[in-house]
């Protein structure tokens, strides 16, 4: 059984691996279109997609209770009240989405933060707010997604994401450079495509809910009904610890980023090629934990306790020998992976210190964002939460500002990567165990 399942979420996590790596490829395309347009505008998006990232990830991590709720009522047999589950999400999406608009149009305690060069800061202002226009369909395109991770279809997921990045590299070129006909749009441009392709993955996932057999059991479209405050309540009890441990994961490594930025600019420099790697083998693990967390789902749902205790299992021990072997490839191919980014060598002196970081930390990664997907797979979420506070603010970010500023030996960037390390291992242990506990006494 432990064979099955791992060979099962390793063939659901390649197809949704492929679609995390094409939404990165997105952000890739921004940077490199506006890096041969202009400075200023570089500078405004990566401000603009910092607190974008950071909201958008919170909220969706919330709509994203749709996983576990569907995972367990499909377990349990009542494949007919998944679509009323699927229209709940979508309310709360819309409703989400209201905040969500209202951050991006007026970001003013968040841009309050950092001090901007005015024509930066005005940029930054356009580009959120061309980014707001898309944040409704975003929301509703994730409870989509969760649904489909819940029911064991990430295939179109892949599909979407590789038609909304090769859409997004063609439209965003013709609106930053004018090639469109009209003036060039800079930051603007690369924010209002977006926008756009928020509005097209969602009208594909509807089509796909309209038009595939594997969906047309579940009677998606019919049905429909107003918000009901019960299911309401049932996501909202899932989902908001679940949408802060996201924002609490992602504030620290922005904050980190703001405090790296005291160093000097080669240092930045360094320090944001190790963490652009880092998003990238995130990915990884966490299209590991998303195949695991139906895994689980479904037996809890259908009360096989040793299914789920194995599925968990089996997710955990699949992400740690990966990310292990990956880890080991990121140390032996560090000098050739620094190089590709950069010629200065203080740059990539310094990216190959931190390096070794990033290679140490991935199999506790690994382990921690598949054991936190798991316990969602039961329905834990708010104790989970807890670990990502105290992992996150308090070892990694508070630690690690100890460690590179006020140590008996100050480290610099590398306090921050060897905190982020610890915090790791902190939240690895601790939700491994957590998972264990659960485990263990479902076997009772």
């Amino acid at each position: 059984m432990f064979f099955h399942q791992s060979r099962l979420i390793v063939a659901h996590a390649w197809p949704m691996l492929i679609a995390q790596l094409a939404s990165m490829g997105m952000m890739v395309i921004d940077t490199v279109l506006l890096g041969h347009f202009g400075t200023e505008d570089l500078a405004a998006v990566a401000v603009g997609s910092g607190i974008y990232v950071a909201v958008i990830l919170a909220l969706s991590s919330v709509v994203q209770a749709v996983s576990p709720t569907v995972a367990h009522l499909k377990g349990e047999g009542r494949d007919g009240e998944l679509a009323g589950v699927l229209h709940q999400g979508f309310w709360l999406a819309l409703t989400l989405s209201v905040p969500g608009v209202l951050c991006l149009l007026h970001p003013d305690p968040l841009l309050g933060l950092s001090s901007l060069e005015p024509g930066v800061e005005s940029k930054v202002r356009g580009y959120l707010a061309a980014l707001a226009w898309g944040m409704p369909a975003s929301l509703l395109y994730r409870a989509f997604y969760a649904f489909c991770v819940a029911v064991g279809q990430p295939r179109p997921l892949m599909a979407i994401s590789l038609l909304c990045t090769l859409v997004h590299g063609l439209l965003a070129r013709a609106l930053v450079s004018g090639a469109w006909g009209g003036t060039p749009l800079g930051a603007l441009g690369c924010g209002a495509s977006n926008a756009l392709i928020g509005w097209l993955a969602l009208a594909a996932g509807l089509a796909y809910m309209r038009t595939s057999g594997r969906l047309r059991a579940y009677r998606l479209f019919h049905g429909w009904r107003p918000p009901r405050l019960e299911m309401q309540r049932t996501l909202l009890r899932l989902g908001v610890p679940m949408g802060l441990s996201g924002f609490v994961e992602i504030s620290a490594f922005t904050f980190i980023a703001l405090f790296v930025a005291q160093l000097g600019t080669q240092v930045v420099a360094g320090h944001r090629v190790v963490a652009n790697l880092a998003g990238i083998c995130y990915m990884l693990p966490l299209s590991l934990a998303l195949a695991t967390l139906p895994c689980v789902g479904q037996a809890a749902g259908a009360r096989d306790w040793r299914g789920a205790r194995v599925s968990a299992l089996a997710g955990v021990c699949v992400a740690g020998l990966v990310s292990t072997a990956f880890g080991a490839a990121l140390w032996c191919g560090r000098t050739a992976l620094v190089d590709a980014y950069t010629d200065d060598p203080v740059v990539r002196g310094v990216g190959l210190s931190l390096i070794a970081y990033l290679a140490a930390y991935q199999v506790f990664d690994a382990v921690q964002t598949v054991a936190a997907h798991a316990l969602r797979g039961y329905k834990i979420t708010f104790l989970p939460m807890l670990v990502h506070v105290a992992a996150f603010w308090g070892v990694g970010l508070s630690g690690g500002w100890w460690l590179a500023f006020r140590a008996p030996r100050p480290m610099g960037a590398a306090g921050f990567w060897l905190a982020s390390l610890l915090s790791l291992v902190f939240a690895a242990l601790f939700l491994g165990w957590l998972l264990w506990r659960v485990a263990r006494a479902q076997r009772r």
